[in-house]
């Protein structure tokens, strides 16, 4: 690894994962990115563009900013003309698409990563580059806005779109288009419509769950409006509070669904990172040690443990699963980029809304 490509402090948790550790998970997910810079999510699986970025964005947290740049790049040479992406991709080749469906939450995401790296490494050039990348990709997912301000969760593969709302997917989209405004105003291109939809979507999010489709078996359409940013303060902790007990197995991780005796990692990642964002240090913390069990010898993590039967499930070691340990633990150990993007702080908010006023 060159030098350009370390990062100024190793990036490291005490009692989470070392310096050590750290490193040879971004290793480890870098070994499974394709030449071209496609990050399958592991070799001889598909490709979908949000977990893509995902592993982009923790590579950047490594300071392998040069595989992330790769990865970005592969986005803006294979985006459709229309500005989206297919959301599969057979073992990341762009050539073998195998869900022509194109998703709002996998084409808005890349904004998210796109500003991160460009806050990880300051390149102007990359930024530039990059900017009519995501403007396209945004106004793609915003042509499935909803009057309610909530967006249909994708186009199916002869274009019709799809009205039925997610509430993980949309709060996703919401922290994306707040960074695309960051994006934005940063190429001097201001864009009134994506206020105001940022401000209707994060209505939707806060005060009308009936606009989305019921997924609350689900631990992630529990804290995703949380850590997309659309919830924050008392009304977060309520939100984690409510049903903490119901996802959350002392000691274990997160619940995937409700229902049942499996945790993941990519969830209990994601919540410690929601719970970093409200304040929660020392809870977020507590998952990730939580999913050490999850830990494979190669420094990446399996995807869940079903604990019922004390058995690893499935046998697959993910990149975004690693990645979104990585992110957690760079969001803890104080990296700046990181903090930007899923703390939200300096983030535009757009027009504020309220039909129920």
């Amino acid at each position: 690894m060159t030098s350009a490509e370390r990062r100024v402090e190793p990036l490291a948790l005490p009692g989470v994962l070392s310096a050590a550790e750290a490193e040879e998970t971004a290793r480890a997910i870098a070994a499974e990115q394709r030449a071209d810079g496609a990050i399958p999510w592991f070799g001889g699986h598909h490709l979908d563009p949000w977990d893509h970025v995902e592993a982009a964005m923790a590579l950047d947290t490594a300071g392998r900013h040069d595989r992330a740049a790769a990865a970005y790049e592969w986005l803006a040479r294979h985006q459709n003309a229309d500005g989206s992406w297919y959301a599969a991709y057979a073992e990341g080749d762009a050539a073998r698409p195998t869900d022509l469906g194109r998703e709002t939450n996998f084409c808005a995401y890349p904004a998210v990563g796109v500003f991160h790296h460009y806050l990880a490494t300051g390149d102007e050039a990359f930024r530039r580059r990059m900017w009519p990348v995501v403007r396209a990709a945004v106004e793609f997912t915003l042509d499935l806005q909803q009057e309610g301000g909530q967006l249909g969760w994708r186009r199916d593969p002869d274009g019709t779109p799809v009205a039925d709302a997610l509430l993980t997917g949309c709060s996703s989209v919401y922290q994306a288009l707040r960074c695309a405004l960051a994006l934005a105003d940063l190429a001097g291109s201001p864009q009134p419509d994506w206020e105001l939809a940022v401000g209707r979507l994060g209505h939707a999010i806060r005060r009308h769950p009936e606009r989305f489709l019921d997924k609350s078996r689900y631990s992630m359409d529990w804290y995703y409006p949380v850590l997309g940013g659309a919830l924050r303060g008392q009304d977060a902790r309520a939100r984690l509070a409510a049903d903490w007990d119901a996802f959350v197995v002392p000691g274990l991780g997160v619940r995937c669904v409700r229902t049942n005796p499996w945790v993941t990692g990519g969830e209990s990642a994601e919540l410690a990172l929601t719970l970093w964002a409200v304040g929660m240090e020392r809870r977020a913390a507590e998952i990730l040690r939580s999913i050490g069990r999850l830990r494979a010898e190669d420094g990446l993590y399996w995807t869940g443990y079903v604990y019922a039967d004390d058995a690893v499930w499935p046998t697959e070691r993910t990149t975004w699963t690693a990645g979104s340990v990585l992110l957690a633990v760079a969001a803890l150990a104080g990296d700046t980029p990181t903090r930007a993007v899923f703390g939200g702080a300096g983030l535009p908010r757009g027009l504020d809304t309220d039909c129920c006023a």
